[in-house]
């Protein structure tokens, strides 16, 4: 594998007796697309929120492009390169698509939220943005208010806001939740698009999008790390398989099956 843009090492953190990452040790390549799947409660938006710097880790630390960032706060990763989207849309109501984004322009360039009524007009804001909406196949609603855009829309709108931050690191937390199936290809579309022009994390349920997308997938199980690999690999691992998928083995299946004769 390249070099890693992104390592993670013994990342841990702890909530009481609750340890949702536990030791994550993780190495993700420059343009990779990588995956991290396994059933609810194993930690992965925990994994999330520690590299998006959201969550403080109890120990461990977070590499990008050979930097300690285990300690920065969430602003200053942002304009490292590292940008994420939420498992529930996160926007601003009563705003227009383009706004939204024009925001987000705004705050990752550091400027006062206090003018923002005075230079969400500006093109120095507007044009990222707008080049943003093009490039998730939005530039058409720019001027609608979110209150009218569909729920698959909104999702596209919120990668167009993480976009406009120029990053290098994409972080998603579920992409499809609540999409349909048009929506879902739609999104699919969209990220295969992106594949390779920057550093995905993703996070998601829908296997059949990551196994569509991801060029390395790994399977965590009650904040730990059980499988690791291509996806022809992770397809193969039973642990792996049994964690996202609920599948037995065939020895504990023919077992079952025998008691059940």
């Amino acid at each position: 594998m390249a070099e890693a843009l992104l390592q993670i090492e013994d990342l841990t953190k702890r909530f009481g007796g609750v340890v949702p990452a536990d030791a994550i040790t993780l190495a993700i390549a420059p343009g990779e697309v990588h995956a991290v799947i396994g059933p609810n409660g194993a930690g992965k938006t925990t994994l999330i929120g520690l590299l998006s710097g959201e969550l403080a880790p109890w120990q461990g630390h977070i590499r990008f492009d050979g930097a300690d960032i285990t300690r920065l706060p969430v602003y200053r990763r942002s304009q490292l390169g590292l940008a994420r989207s939420f498992q529930i849309t996160s926007l601003f109501r009563g705003f227009t698509a383009l706004d939204n984004v024009a925001l987000a322009v705004q705050a990752h360039r550091g400027h006062s939220f206090r003018f923002w009524r005075d230079a969400r007009g500006e093109d120095e804001l507007r044009k990222p943005a707008l080049a943003a909406l093009a490039r998730v196949g939005l530039a058409g609603r720019a001027g609608v208010r979110i209150e009218r855009l569909s729920h698959g829309e909104l999702r596209q709108l919120e990668i167009a806001m993480a976009l406009a931050t120029q990053p290098r690191r994409l972080l998603l937390d579920e992409p499809m939740a609540g999409l349909g199936s048009e929506e879902s290809a739609q999104m699919v579309r969209l990220l295969r698009e992106l594949k390779g022009s920057m550093t995905i994390l993703l996070v998601e349920h829908d296997m059949e999008a990551v196994f569509a997308l991801a060029d390395r997938i790994t399977v965590m199980v009650y904040g730990r790390i059980i499988a690791s690999g291509d996806p022809l690999a992770v397809r193969a691992d039973t642990a792996g398989r049994q964690a996202y998928l609920g599948e037995k083995d065939d020895k504990e299946n023919a077992g079952r099956e025998g008691r059940h004769a």
